[in-house]
């Protein structure tokens, strides 16, 4: 929010930039200025909901790993 009382317009963003902002948040590559464009339009929902879902799968992929390793 601005200091005058205004509020930014919000860009609509969909799911798939939602994800690849997660993704690029989980390995650390993201520029300031995706971060900024990020934080004026994702719905902070969607990406925690997203960031569960990676890290599940991240979870899951290790553990196959592990099994598969194991024998």
């Amino acid at each position: 929010m601005q200091g005058d009382g205004r509020q930014a317009p919000r860009r609509k963003t969909g799911f798939v930039d939602t994800v690849q902002a997660v993704g690029a948040s989980f390995f650390g590559v993201r520029g300031r200025r995706s971060h900024e464009r990020d934080l004026a339009g994702l719905d902070p929902v969607r990406v925690v909901i997203a960031g569960l879902l990676a890290a599940a799968a991240f979870v899951l992929v290790l553990v196959t790993i592990a099994r598969v390793a194991a024998g």
